[in-house]
């Protein structure tokens, strides 16, 4: 189970959002850059950024910070928040991020993904799926549509998705643990690679993901109020 801890980008600055509310927010770094060399030296594999703004707008907002992670950083790095066209991705690239994370252009434009698989292959493009009580939530999750989270999965596996991030959303920065419920049915009824994320406030809840055969694990408040190791979780879970 790889383990990516977050830094989520609001006006150039690190923070969480509670339950994904805009203003609900707490400031942790004015230089997320920092924060991922912290995590770096800590032994994370992998660094997990999501653009606010971009997610908020529909359009990237914080290209220069990610590109200074990017440039601080040696681990790979996969991005969401706002990336919406194929420029949108090929611009992310090219800033030298791993993987992009597309969300709200998935659930209304299959085509779409079947596109960017084919053009930037499965190893480049990740979906991630954003759920309130299983159903999809998009635009910044201020709206939830009709949507099957499970449903939603299986279309984009037909398209030839591999990896897919599942976020509850109402226990996303909540520090209540993940869903784990929900989480394993994805595991189980998909068969794709799942990242877990939302609500991971333990080892044990980290045990319990491990546990249901997620491929991953997103850590965010967790790990800046210090109730989990990120050292001792990388040791013990990956």
């Amino acid at each position: 189970m790889r383990l990516y801890p977050a830094i989520d980008i609001r006006n150039g600055q690190c923070v969480r959002l509670r339950q994904g509310q805009f203003h609900d927010v707490e400031v942790y770094s004015h230089v997320p850059a920092n924060i991922a060399m912290q995590w770096e030296r800590q032994g994370a594999r992998y660094i997990h950024i999501v653009d606010l703004d971009g997610a908020l707008v529909g359009h990237s907002m914080n290209d220069e910070v990610i590109k200074e992670i990017v440039q601080t950083v040696s681990v790979p790095i996969q991005v969401g928040g706002g990336i919406r066209t194929i420029q949108d991705i090929e611009h992310k690239l090219n800033l030298g991020v791993s993987r992009v994370i597309i969300g709200t252009k998935a659930v209304g434009n299959p085509q779409f993904v079947k596109e960017i698989i084919n053009t930037f292959g499965a190893d480049k493009i990740v979906i991630g799926i954003d759920a309130k009580k299983g159903m999809v939530a998009i635009e910044g999750w201020e709206k939830v549509s009709n949507y099957n989270a499970v449903s939603l999965a299986l279309e984009m596996k037909e398209l030839g998705v591999s990896t897919i991030v599942y976020t509850d959303i109402s226990k996303d920065g909540m520090l209540q643990g993940p869903n784990i419920e929900h989480t394993k049915e994805m595991v189980d009824s998909t068969g794709l690679n799942i990242i877990a994320s939302g609500g991971v406030s333990s080892m044990k809840d980290l045990e319990a993901l491990y546990k249901i055969n997620v491929s991953g694990a997103i850590i965010g408040k967790a790990l800046y109020e210090q109730r989990i190791e990120l050292e001792e979780a990388t040791r013990l879970f990956e």
